[in-house]
């Protein structure tokens, strides 16, 4: 039978952290010191996607399957598990987690199947024993908060702790900018002013969930946003041989309304 590409990735990183004549820089990483590299290619898996780009999507696809590739070699060394172990046992979970599909329940909405996955997610937990438990058990301190923020909110409002309706959300931001403005004009404390703009964030967060929208996706649009507008007042500074910190305020501000503007035409 010929080489599967998948086996001369195996091989090759099975050559990187050979002992005798692997690469120094592989030899010295750990599990901890590849784990931020993940994180890296994960947001770039998903820049790539945003841009629609699938050249681009093929080649951090590849660098996000070296990550796993690497962490099975590492494990493989120490005597944990390899790579076929990790793809059988995430088969075995999928086949277990779609009984729908490859078993004899029957499950009508992408919304029940949310709700039966969490459900197994949870029955697994229990069944291995795991310290912690209840609704909010398993989500990830290692998210990023706006997306963590999500998870805990979805969690808490199918056990019923939630708004009936995204305008009593938008009561509740207005409620929690009016308690910053407080600790603000009080002159708080960074530590509460720090637990005001969180609460202000989360019932943002919130707000998101219950419009149905990603609050991660929408910060990553207006940051997208922001970064065109600005391009275009530092565009048309710079033909004036001007930069932004030779421009008043009121300067900006109009180069700004005039780059908003051109978008909507």
């Amino acid at each position: 039978m010929s080489e599967t590409p998948l086996d001369r990735l195996l091989q090759i990183m099975a050559r990187l952290r050979d002992p005798e004549t692997g690469c120094p820089w592989d030899l010295e990483q750990t599990f901890a010191t590849i784990a931020p590299h993940t994180i890296e290619e994960a947001y770039e898996v998903a820049d790539a996607i945003a841009k629609g780009d699938m050249a681009h999507l093929k080649d951090e696809l590849g660098d996000l399957l070296f990550q796993v590739v690497f962490y099975a070699q590492m494990a493989r060394e120490e005597g944990h598990f390899d790579f076929q172990d990790i793809a059988a046992a995430v088969a075995e979970k999928m086949l277990r987690r779609h009984p729908h599909v490859f078993g004899d329940a029957e499950i009508g909405s992408a919304e029940a199947q949310t709700r039966a996955w969490e459900e197994t997610k949870a029955a697994e937990r229990a069944a291995k024993g795991q310290e912690e438990q209840g609704a909010l058990a398993g989500v990830a301190l290692a998210l990023p908060a706006l997306t963590r923020a999500l998870k805990l909110q979805k969690r808490a409002g199918r056990v019923g702790f939630d708004w009936a309706e995204a305008h009593q959300v938008l009561d509740k931001i207005e409620e929690e900018i009016a308690e910053l403005r407080h600790e603000i004009d009080e002159g708080a404390p960074s530590d509460r002013l720090e637990d005001e703009i969180g609460d202000v964030l989360f019932a943002c967060v919130n707000l998101a969930r219950k419009l149905d929208l990603d609050p991660e996706g929408a910060l990553r649009r207006t940051n997208a946003k922001f970064e065109r507008r600005f391009r275009h007042i530092e565009a048309r500074l710079a033909a004036q041989n001007r930069s932004p910190k030779d421009a008043s305020l009121d300067e900006m501000e109009a180069l700004w309304v005039e780059a908003k503007l051109a978008e909507r035409q």
